[in-house]
């Protein structure tokens, strides 16, 4: 399993890369393998302003339908357009092609306290 060193996690398992003043946000590769086949994700629309451990869509699977989290606080700028006709990227690619929205950083000290690859590890137990 991996969980790249470049990356902030949540404990309910999303991810983020700070790219200068923007984050790129998606699921972990445990997440989508606790999950199981994503069916569909419903994702908000840009411009819409996320604060950080608030819902900003949903992401259903073949066996559940569970609520993804911001790790952090910001506009939306993107979202990934692909995943309505392949949801099926997360699965296959959850830190590539499997992102799920950009967003413009509204408070980047926020990512000092998500947590790192190791201890994201450890909360895991793996």
């Amino acid at each position: 399993m991996e969980f790249p060193e470049g990356l902030k996690y949540t404990k309910e398992h999303e991810w983020v890369r700070v790219e200068g003043a923007a984050g790129v946000i998606g699921i972990t590769e445990y997440a989508q393998g606790e999950l199981g086949d994503i069916v569909f994700v419903e994702l908000p629309a840009k411009g819409r302003t996320v604060k950080q451990g608030e819902t900003f869509g949903t992401i259903e699977a073949v066996k559940a339908v569970s609520d993804l989290y911001a790790p952090v606080s910001g506009e939306v700028t993107e979202v990934n357009g692909a995943l309505e006709k392949a949801s099926e990227l997360v699965n296959s690619e959850p830190y590539g092609g499997g992102w799920m929205i950009k967003i413009k950083l509204g408070s980047p000290q926020e990512v000092a306290g998500l947590l790192d690859a190791k201890q994201y590890r450890a909360l895991i137990g793996k």
